[in-house]
């Protein structure tokens, strides 16, 4: 087992959540996740990770899969210009790759914005720390555990 697959357990178990996630093979799309699982693209939580122009920091927006993270209205709920995140940082800050990067089991926890339509689903799945695996989580016990806010920053 990864280690980066022990972190996400690891964050999920310390909150309470009783979650093993699943091996599903490689997704590298969220219709591909959706797919693997059996849920509609929508309830996949995508990871889309930011650099702040100001502060040079990882920023996480957890996105419906349906939906596309605008640049312009995730700066604005982040309140400075942000730029794309590139491997090394997102690596260095997080503890993931691309591609398997989680809302939870960070190494440094980012700050974290998190897309209302989300929480209109009984269950979402996240990745897990790697490419291959994910987990079903209740939206509003994601919310919490990503410390993240509530944001309208999707087009």
């Amino acid at each position: 087992m990864s280690k980066s697959l022990r972190r996400v357990i690891a964050a999920l178990h310390a909150a309470g959540q009783d979650i093993t996630p699943i091996e599903t093979g490689n997704a590298t799309t969220a219709q591909m996740a959706a797919d693997l699982v059996g849920c509609d693209i929508a309830q996949i939580a995508k990871s889309i990770m930011f650099r702040g122009a100001d502060c040079g920091a990882a920023v996480l927006f957890v996105t419906s899969g349906a939906n596309r993270v605008c640049d312009a209205r995730a700066s604005a709920v982040a309140g400075e210009p942000l730029d794309k995140a590139d491997a090394a940082l997102i690596r260095a800050q997080t503890g993931f790759a691309i591609g398997g990067v989680s809302p939870v089991g960070h190494l440094t926890p980012p700050r974290a914005y998190f897309d209302p339509h989300l929480l209109s689903f009984p269950q979402v799945w996240a990745a897990a720390g790697t490419p291959r695996h994910l987990f079903g989580i209740a939206p509003h016990d994601l919310l919490r555990i990503c410390g993240a806010d509530l944001g309208e920053f999707t087009a």
